[in-house]
């Protein structure tokens, strides 16, 4: 198999012409939008375009076979300093590298999610450029001949699509932790030669909404072909955003490029604050200069890095260790025939349900639309279920994908708070009364806390959590009397006609019977005590 692909030069020569299309602004590329007048910068348009650099979800890295890592953690970051470095990684004389098949599946899969058009042929080139934290000194990635080309992404907002250029493999690098007292960098290899996806965008986007709007439709794209965690804060996502400025009608400006953003809060102030930067340049006669800028996320401020280099500063070469990739159509198809439900396909049968939008949107963002086969009654109920399920992984500073909460157990527990054996009613569609003493509640944080695996019923008996039956009245009179008694000024408010108040004695008389009373006849019932002491 030859090494090197055909007409390197002729290739070459023709990635230059784009690049050069895209160093004078672009001209041409972008799309031509309908023109929306922004009041922050009245005038202007903004023309943006991201990179966006995700964390494929292997356990073994791209090129290095022999490392692997627990099948819990999708990063490095829970990884003693540099303990999970193969000889290839630390670029030991005479390793060569083998490529990850696992990589590849996924990144096709997230290619056929983004529409794109996946090369039957690709191949790896080196990247030359000063990297402190690889010490092989060079970059495995796909310049030339990319894995996929084309395809679009739909967002939410205004029902706009992104077109999408192109999306490569490409190694990951080390990480570089500054001590600026000690005046030195420490070097983390652990990190070094994972998988990762660039994707790559056309600048099809005109505003930072519209920006962090990409973004989090393509994380959650991300995260529902399973391809990536798409976890922005521990660095398995990460954007460059490229920015530029011009008056209405007239073509692109100089474009700069902001490195890095691991939020996409961090993604929307970058951007505001670069377009405020080129628009105080050019109001006041001086020019834009095209270069890399970093982000001062204390200030809100972007700040120079270094000039920016072109293609032939990268001094890019065919890999001579790696042969092209070719991947037969059967082979694609079989990915194809293999992808999970899309987001676009999961939010349409939510709506078709009867949900709101609000609450699909809700579902969507933990991907639990996709995990959850709601159907009829449970899909009314599951939203406030869910949204409680989140604040209370909120609360333990834990994510949707730490949730000990299995489907079949948050199905029962749903169930018997329908059916009545636990308290904690569902009205209406999307409405839901989840008062905070229910004993739904009390048994679904301790599901959580304790990470049972015993089924919600069992769970219910023994803590003592089954709901009141009708011939518990009695219990319950006492209960709302004990709480008029020990809330006075709340209860005389109910008695002058302030009715929100009236949840303030709900909730206590909930939390005097652990929840199992029914919520809807506490608040009958306390209405009718004090009618009567009135």
């Amino acid at each position: 198999m030859n090494l090197v692909r055909a007409c390197p030069r002729r290739a070459q020569h023709q990635w230059k012409l784009r690049e050069l299309w895209r160093i004078n602004g672009l001209r041409g590329t972008h799309r031509q939008r309908e023109r929306v007048e922004d009041r922050r910068w009245p005038g202007w348009e903004v023309v943006v375009g991201i990179e966006v650099h995700a964390q494929i979800k292997s356990r073994k890295k791209l090129f290095s076979g022999e490392w692997e890592r627990s099948e819990a953690r999708t990063t490095h970051t829970n990884d003693a300093p540099n303990t999970s470095v193969s000889c290839f990684d630390a670029a030991l004389p005479g390793t060569l590298p083998t490529l990850n098949p696992k990589c590849v599946e996924l990144a096709v899969r997230t290619a056929l999610a983004l529409n794109a058009d996946v090369q039957r042929r690709s191949a790896f080139d080196r990247k030359h450029y000063f990297y402190p934290d690889l010490p092989s000194g060079y970059q495995i990635t796909q310049r030339y001949a990319p894995l996929a080309r084309g395809g679009y992404l739909r967002l939410s907002r205004d029902d706009f699509t992104v077109r999408i250029t192109q999306l490569q493999l490409e190694q990951d690098t080390a990480k570089s932790t500054v001590h600026a007292g000690r005046r030195v960098s420490l070097i983390d290899l652990n990190r070094a030669g994972s998988g990762l996806m660039e994707i790559v965008s056309e600048p099809d986007m005109r505003s930072p909404e519209e920006a962090g709007d990409y973004v989090r439709t393509l994380q959650t794209l991300l995260r529902a072909v399973g391809s990536s965690d798409g976890s922005m804060e521990l660095g398995s996502l990460r954007c460059d955003v490229n920015v530029s400025v011009n008056r209405y009608g007239q073509p692109p400006g100089t474009r700069c490029e902001i490195k890095n953003l691991n939020s996409i809060k961090f993604v929307m102030t970058a951007i505001a604050s670069e377009v405020f930067r080129h628009i105080e340049l050019l109001e006041s006669g001086r020019t834009v200069t095209q270069e890399t800028r970093g982000f001062d996320e204390n200030k809100a401020e972007t700040f120079k890095l270094r000039s920016k280099e072109d293609s032939p500063d990268y001094r890019y070469m065919p890999d001579p260790n790696l042969p092209p990739l070719l991947l037969s159509q059967e082979y694609i198809e079989h990915v194809r025939s293999s992808m999970p439900e899309l987001p676009s396909e999961t939010r349409v049968r939510l709506l078709s349900m009867g949900l709101s939008e609000r609450d699909a949107d809700v579902l969507m963002t933990i991907d639990a639309g996709r995990e959850v086969g709601f159907d009829g009654e449970i899909g009314k109920g599951a939203i406030a279920m869910t949204q409680d399920l989140l604040g209370q992984l909120a609360s333990r500073k834990e994510t949707f994908s730490d949730n000990p909460v299995s489907v079949e157990h948050m199905g029962e527990l749903i169930d018997m708070v329908q059916s009545g054996k636990v308290t904690g009613e569902f009205i209406g569609v999307s409405q839901y009364l989840w008062c905070p003493g229910t004993s739904g509640k009390t048994l679904l944080r301790h599901m959580i806390s304790h990470r049972s695996l015993d089924y919600p019923s069992k769970l219910a008996k023994e803590l003592g959590l089954i709901a009141l039956s009708q011939d518990d009245s009695s219990l319950v009179k006492e209960w709302c009397l004990e709480a008029i008694k020990e809330l006075p000024q709340q209860a005389e408010a109910v008695r002058k006609g302030n009715l929100p108040v009236l949840n303030r004695l709900v909730g206590k008389v909930m939390k005097l019977g652990r929840g199992r009373a029914n919520a809807e006849t506490v608040r009958t019932l306390l209405l009718e005590l004090l009618r009567e002491e009135s």
